[in-house]
């Protein structure tokens, strides 16, 4: 019995390696995305798009690995939510890596334009975010159900900051119908750093769910 479960022990921290990995990626790859977006780096942005399928292999591996430890060990109670959760985690991180990609190709169908006005807010927002998916990751290692509810605050910034370039972007378009396409393609990219805040805060409720067998609702 105490081989299984070092075993076990041992499947779990290699999941929780796993899981990191994913998240920091994600974060690198929103922070090069936006890199790529504020000085319409094409180059970058094509780099960005070539390297998206490795993020698919490491939730290829947590789903192998996480469905061994099921079949192998048979955990029960938290110790099979720690697995499970862990899948629900690798699959919002993944959609994170596929929004943070989109952003990429939208610098694409930028590429030679002069910006209608300063990037403020969207460079803002995904700031807010990068924290966001460190804090996610963090919070399941850690089982820290605190951070998880920092998540509710977060997403609510974020919110508030996408609700304002939406607004200044359909003034602007009202003034200049000329622009009306490159403005709604920056709308997309704060669309995308919005839903990407909502798969953290969706890392944040599984983490709830986890430490406490309740699931909340943290996406208000």
């Amino acid at each position: 019995m105490m081989t299984t479960r070092k075993e076990f022990d041992s499947g779990l921290e290699e999941l929780h390696r796993l899981i990191v990995d994913m998240g920091e990626r994600v974060e690198r790859t929103l922070a090069l995305s936006m890199d790529a977006l504020v000085h319409l780096n094409a180059d970058l942005a094509k780099r960005i798009i070539a390297e998206d399928a490795e993020l698919n292999l490491i939730e290829e591996k947590i789903t192998d690995l996480g469905t061994k430890l099921i079949a192998t060990q048979q955990p029960v109670a938290k110790d099979l939510r720690r697995i499970l959760v862990a899948f629900k985690i690798s699959n919002d991180l993944e959609r994170m890596g596929d929004l943070s990609v989109d952003i990429a190709k939208v610098v694409l169908r930028l590429e030679g334009q002069q910006f209608i006005k300063p990037l403020v807010d969207l460079p803002r927002m995904a700031e807010i975010v990068q924290t966001m998916i460190f804090e996610s990751t963090q919070s399941f290692i850690q089982e820290n159900v605190d951070l998880s509810y920092k998540m509710a605050a977060d997403d609510d910034r974020v919110d508030a900051l996408y609700s304002q370039i939406l607004q200044e972007m359909y003034t602007l378009m009202a003034d200049n119908p000329k622009i009306v396409s490159q403005a709604m393609l920056l709308s997309f990219v704060g669309r995308y750093i919005e839903r990407i805040a909502d798969h953290a805060t969706n890392i944040g409720e599984s983490v709830v769910y986890l430490v406490t067998g309740k699931r909340p609702d943290l996406n208000q």
